[in-house]
């Protein structure tokens, strides 16, 4: 490949921002230099829908998105390419993968830009690779939903809540029980978010325990459909058929966990949330690895951990990193700004939903309610964001 002599852009990390990087990246480079998106997925996993499909059938082949088109529309799209392989090391030079690529476990680069994200359980994300594995078990979660009158979800942030809802309007006649450790849902909103929410709970009979941990057994819990009493911290007991976990976030750091800081300079990654330690302009703080860079969930930011947030990350990193190659400072930066989420509450009614921004003049939060929403989120809109056009005369091709 002509590729041999470029110079290589390495974006670890194909979802949501690390794919947007990787686009913007393409668009302003200088010809001499390639971008190189490593993903161990085979196919893009459109994280939003979940949570919805693996509650309900028929949409959840349409949630992984081939990678084959994501440069289609870039100036020279031949010269970048996907590497489907699992990073396994960031070395000061070259990256090291968990498979050959081109012959070699090892591609050297100028910059490379971390879009590892945070890890979620099941159903929020998936454990395989490949597309074909997620889909069966996004089936078999939707059959083990069909099966239970009964569930109980553990977590009162956004999956816990898109869930629940879903939940109770795709199947009224189930009992659905939410439990969260905090005294309010989504605390670190509005405490008004919360308080909508809570009236949707309300409006479609989903039981709220706040305040109170659950107890997971060490070998988890049952599986087999038959009913079962779920302990929890307060020292009372939900009874159930199916539970479903939709707790936390957890940053994907292993790959810099061993880069040694300078002296005198802070640690690569914050011991205090485990997220990467970054400038405004989104380069690791310490100096000495001013050519790797972190966007999304993973940067410590300050901003909440979201896809919206961090929508302007990719553009920041593009340009600065064009910058570099041209011998100038980097200059473009981050803006933090309140917390905000587009929130389903059921098959249509959502919410968008802003913190109040002070300094804006805006000493209230900014909502705006609709019944809008589609069954399947609207989820072709991504297939065509990242090239893929397929014949609505044709679905099988969804199954790509």
């Amino acid at each position: 490949m002509a590729g041999n002599s470029l110079r290589n852009i390495i974006v670890i990390g194909g979802s949501f921002i690390g794919t947007n990087t990787a686009r913007e990246l393409a668009r302003v480079l200088p010809s001499t230099h390639r971008v190189l998106l490593t993903e161990a997925h085979s196919h893009f996993h459109h994280l939003f829908t979940f949570p919805r499909f693996a509650v309900i059938p028929s949409y959840e082949h349409k949630a992984f998105i081939p990678y084959t088109s994501i440069f289609s529309d870039v100036p020279n799209p031949t010269t970048h390419a996907v590497v489907q392989a699992r990073v396994t090391s960031v070395q000061r030079q070259h990256i090291e993968l968990d498979r050959d690529w081109q012959g070699s476990k090892q591609i050297p680069y100028d910059f490379v830009v971390l879009a590892t994200g945070t890890r979620l359980s099941k159903p929020a994300a998936m454990e395989k690779d490949d597309k074909l594995s997620s889909v069966t078990y996004l089936q078999q979660h939707q059959e083990q939903i069909q099966r239970a009158s009964k569930i109980l979800l553990v977590g009162g942030g956004a999956v816990g809540i898109q869930m629940a809802t879903d939940l109770k309007e795709f199947y009224p006649e189930k009992h659905i029980t939410l439990v969260q450790s905090r005294a309010r849902v989504m605390p670190n909103f509005h405490p008004r978010l919360h308080e909508l929410i809570k009236g949707r709970f309300e409006e479609l009979g989903i039981k709220l325990i706040t305040d109170t941990r659950v107890q997971i057994p060490p070998g988890g819990f049952p599986q087999d459909g038959s009913a079962f009493d779920v302990k929890l911290t307060n020292g009372t007991t939900e009874s159930t058929e199916f539970v479903i976990l939709a707790t936390g976030q957890t940053p994907n750091n292993q790959l810099v966990a061993h880069l040694a800081s300078s002296p005198n300079a802070p640690s690569v990654i914050n011991p205090d949330n485990g997220y990467l330690r970054v400038r405004p302009t989104l380069q690791l703080l310490d100096e000495q690895y001013s050519n790797i860079f972190a966007v999304g969930d993973i940067a410590d930011t300050g901003n909440q951990k979201a896809a919206r947030p961090a929508s302007s990350h990719a553009s920041v990193v593009a340009n600065n990193i064009r910058a570099l190659i041209e011998n100038r400072e980097p200059e473009e930066t981050f803006v933090k700004a309140p917390a905000g989420i587009h929130l389903t509450l059921g098959k249509s009614y959502n919410i968008k939903f802003r913190n109040p921004n002070p300094e804006a003049g805006q000493p209230e939060p900014w909502i705006s309610e609709s019944h809008n929403g589609r069954e399947d989120m609207n989820v072709e809109a991504m297939w065509q964001r990242l090239g893929v056009n397929v014949d609505a005369e044709d679905p099988r091709q969804y199954h790509l």
